[in-house]
């Protein structure tokens, strides 16, 4: 088969691997139809996330059950399912309490209570390093898909693949980011970056009924695409004083009562600033972070949806004392919450394929990392085909 196979920081092609087999009982192979470069996918492209062999990419992934292990009742060759990108076996303390990316069963050689990129982790996730489980991802024609009895959902028939593909990740990332947030209606909300998961934040709190929403960006193009299509204020990132003031002056002097971080450890930065990451021994930069924890108000709430793997210097324990700040932050708990989010795109009270921007076949991976990674020709959201190749 065809597969997108990451062999190094930049280096990722589209190779013939050999198929997926049917390894535990619980298992199914799915061919998969529709598949997305995720913006957690450019931080293995980067380098920041450590890959030391090739892995076949992506978590974002949906298909057809082509086989399926003799534990599997409920799902048959011919359904079409759509499937989240934690891996979880579903019976584990975490699991049953609606903590499937904490699972104790999905990541033997790395698992622990401890966390950190370096040290234990959670469960596992597709195609999303040897860290966190070695398992192959869904940016190919066939993946094998373990705990298929826990994660696998079906998709009502009147509902394209483009329509619920990102009930995968970005739309429970982005909506878990407003649902910690506990918003009642009435609230205002700073969403820092309109990448996938940032957009989805901002429809998110859109459904949720925010009296305001401002979404924070550094580049015009996505402050354009985020405001027509779902109406919200935006303010083009200079520098963080200058947008603090500007949200402030939005939200009577006080601040948001929800910020969503949807940016992560590596935005964009100046020189002097991977100067100091290097010299602190850190990965990335907070800044985005930090913003946040400004703008939000006293007694507020900050939601990380941002991936930042690692420990900082200088983080603003005192700041989060004296404003009485709550932070919530982690890897999105999809399975507790998919068949809500279904409901959601079934009954038309949210679109979620409005964002994509690039539509490409699988051998042209290269091109969507690239493109997507340097934020070039427009690009917001990368769809592959597995199946529909050019032959390049």
């Amino acid at each position: 088969m065809k597969a997108a196979v990451f062999h190094s920081p930049g280096n990722i092609t589209c190779d013939t691997v050999e198929d997926p087999k049917i390894l535990d009982d619980h298992d199914i192979i799915l061919k998969v139809t529709s598949t997305a470069i995720c913006g957690s996918d450019l931080h293995i492209y980067s380098g920041g996330i450590p890959q030391a062999k090739p892995m076949i990419m992506g978590h974002e992934f949906m298909g057809i059950v082509e086989e399926t292990g003799k534990n599997i009742t409920h799902l048959k060759a011919g359904d079409r399912v759509v499937v989240p990108f934690p891996i979880a076996c579903g019976s584990c303390f975490f699991c049953q309490h609606d903590l499937p990316t904490a699972c104790e069963h999905s990541n033997p050689d790395f698992y622990g209570p401890e966390g950190g990129i370096f040290k234990e982790k959670g469960g596992a996730l597709f195609g999303y390093t040897d860290l966190y489980g070695g398992y192959s991802g869904g940016q190919a024609q066939y993946v094998r898909v373990p705990y298929a009895h826990f994660g696998p959902r079906k998709v009502p028939e009147n509902l394209t693949d483009e329509q619920v593909l990102f009930l995968t990740d970005i739309f429970p990332t982005g909506y878990s980011g407003v649902m910690w947030g506990e918003l009642k209606g009435g609230e205002t909300v700073a969403v820092f970056g309109a990448g996938p998961v940032g957009s989805m934040a901002a429809k998110s709190a859109v459904l949720h009924n925010a009296s305001k929403v401002i979404v924070i960006d550094t580049l015009q193009y996505r402050l354009d695409k985020i405001k027509k299509l779902t109406g919200c204020e935006t303010i083009l990132w200079e520098d963080a004083e200058s947008t603090i003031e500007q949200i402030r002056d939005m939200t009577d002097g006080r601040g948001t009562d929800l910020c969503i971080e949807a940016v992560g450890f590596e935005p964009e930065r100046s020189f002097i600033d991977k100067a100091k990451a290097v010299l602190n021994f850190e990965k990335g930069s907070i800044k985005v972070l930090e913003a946040c924890m400004s703008a939000v108000r006293r007694g507020g709430i900050v939601s990380v949806l941002g991936v930042y793997p690692v420990n900082y210097d200088n983080f603003r324990l005192g700041q989060i004392f004296d404003k009485g700040i709550t932070i919530k932050a982690g890897q999105c708990n999809v399975h507790p919450i998919i068949d809500r989010l279904m409901n959601y795109v079934e009954t038309d009270r949210i679109t979620l394929d409005d964002i994509i921007t690039h539509r490409l076949p699988l051998d042209a991976v290269d091109k969507g990392y690239q493109i997507f990674d340097k934020k070039e020709d427009g690009c917001v959201k990368v769809v592959l085909d597995p199946w529909k190749l050019s032959g390049l």
